[in-house]
């Protein structure tokens, strides 16, 4: 082939490399732009990410086309024939004007996309202004159920489920009691690590059209049960939250402070838990002792919790004796119910519960599935 075709062939596979990848990125960008990749956005930082999103999108596709295309090509035009598999290809030596460009061009790109995405990320964790109340949760993972701490009014309570006005802002502050994990609402987008012995936190404002049910996933891998540590986090309106921080605060008052574990040894070592201590150990379990709460992963009526991760209790233990049921409490893993498999409950409660909360517990569990 005369140097001169070898020329016109290569301006023409570069002009149908420009038309190709032009029109692939045309496509790509407004697919990408027209897809759902995300439930609808229930936080005014969400539509701030959203538009992160589309930026990254515009960006990059574009970088992949040009890559793929010149691939493609490549393999076309300079793929072996037959009769050439002894020969070698013709010398070639490097364009120091074309090593700048693709390596000055990608810095660039980059640079400037980490600094949008640094102003992003900066404007949405901006802390209200002065004078403002901001609502402060304190969120808890523990293999495999999340619990929700409040200080409404100086009455401190835990919920199993996450409850929050629309249209205010909140700071969710979130610690884990054993491993890695990743405390993340799809709904409002954002997401952070739980690490073990620190607090990480982000801020957020509900929009006031997220009322409902949204679900809460860990997006962090976590053991065995990692797949079922999800939640919900309910929002309400105003005067529909101030009614429950009310019915919670009042159930609080009620049953008093959190039970402690009871001394080991000594006369009292042996001394039952009331049923109202039994309830509320269920319900919040003992941060003392890191004793997750049951209610975070089972749903109980009588308790007035909805967990998911593990069995309902209430169906589950009808017509189960005490004994039984206390022997599911320190080796969950002897008997599994249906649908669920070992791992999943904690198998540490005999060292973070006494023997009476123990007690406690099956005798209250076993009397209410009994109703």
């Amino acid at each position: 082939m005369e140097e001169g075709e070898v020329r016109g062939r290569g301006r023409r596979t570069v002009n149908q490399m420009i038309v190709v990848g032009v029109l692939a990125s045309a496509l790509g960008i407004a697919l990408g732009l027209i897809i759902d990749w995300f439930p609808a956005a229930r936080s005014v930082q969400a539509d701030k990410i959203d538009t992160l999103y589309d930026v990254l999108i515009v960006a990059t596709v574009p970088i992949f086309v040009l890559v793929v295309i010149v691939v493609i090509f490549s393999v076309i035009d300079f793929r072996m024939r037959p009769g050439e598999e002894r020969l070698d290809g013709p010398p070639i030596h490097g364009n120091t004007r074309l090593e700048i460009i693709w390596t000055a061009l990608p810095a660039l790109l980059i640079l400037g996309l980490c600094t949008y995405a640094y102003i992003v990320l900066t404007d949405i964790d901006e802390a209200p202004a002065a004078g403002k109340r901001e609502r402060v949760v304190n969120v808890t993972g523990q293999q495999f159920a999340w619990t929700f701490g409040y200080n409404e009014g100086g009455r401190r309570f835990t919920a199993t489920r996450l409850y929050l006005p629309a249209g205010q802002p909140v700071k969710f502050d979130i610690r884990s009691r054993d491993v890695i994990h990743d405390f993340w609402v799809p709904d409002f987008r954002m997401k952070i690590d739980a690490v073990p012995g620190i607090t990480t936190s982000y801020r957020l404002t509900l929009k006031p059209d997220a009322l409902g049910a949204h679900d809460i996933v860990c997006a962090e891998l976590c053991g065995l049960g990692h797949a079922y540590m999800r939640g919900t986090a309910i929002v309400l309106t105003a005067p529909k939250f101030a009614a429950w921080v009310h019915s919670m605060t009042s159930r609080a008052g009620k049953t008093g402070g959190a039970p402690a574990p009871a001394a080991k040894g000594g006369a009292n070592a042996a001394a039952p838990i009331s049923t109202g201590q039994a309830k509320q150990l269920f319900q919040r379990g003992n941060q003392s002792t890191n004793a997750i709460a049951c209610g975070a992963c089972h749903t109980l009526a009588d308790a007035g919790t909805s967990g998911t991760t593990g069995p309902d209790l209430d169906k589950v233990l009808k017509g189960k004796s005490a004994a039984f049921i206390k022997e599911s409490i320190v080796k969950p893993d002897a008997q599994i119910a249906a649908g669920y498999q070992k791992g999943i409950m904690p198998s540490n409660f005999a060292q973070t519960l006494s023997p009476a909360q123990i007690d406690g517990l099956a005798k209250y569990l076993q009397e209410v599935a009994a109703r």
